[in-house]
């Protein structure tokens, strides 16, 4: 499937999650309606992703990103007042970071989720 495709899909999970339980819960609650929704799609996903940060060939830490869809595209979830230019770059770096090209920042705390949705690709 291509990227775009996907990401269509995942939008669209997204969207049925606001529409159902609205702004201004959680986080961790948007996410793991968002992980019905994406099964319930056909799209496969993990949660919660290990992403190591690699120094001069030594690991140094890791990162978690919220959740990789069909190995492809990185997906940050935020239930946020504003949108902070910090959560740009988070999203830019777990891209950079595990190589992937595609990756989406939500805000679940907006009064329409078209305006929370930010696309990024690298």
């Amino acid at each position: 499937m291509a990227l775009n495709q996907i990401t269509e899909k995942i939008i669209g999970c997204g969207i049925t999650v606001h529409k159902n339980l609205g702004p201004g819960l959680l986080e961790s609650i948007y996410e793991s309606a968002l992980c019905i929704e994406l099964e319930e799609s056909g799209l496969g996903f993990e949660r919660q992703k290990s992403i190591p940060v690699i120094y001069k060939n030594k690991s140094i830490g890791e990162f978690r990103a919220d959740l990789i869809v069909e190995n492809q595209i990185v997906v940050e979830l935020k239930s946020v007042e504003r949108m902070d230019p910090v959560f740009h770059a988070q999203v830019l770096s777990y891209m950079k970071l595990g190589d992937y090209k595609l990756g989406l920042l939500i805000n679940f705390n907006s009064k329409m989720l078209k305006d929370g949705i930010k696309r990024f690709i690298i």
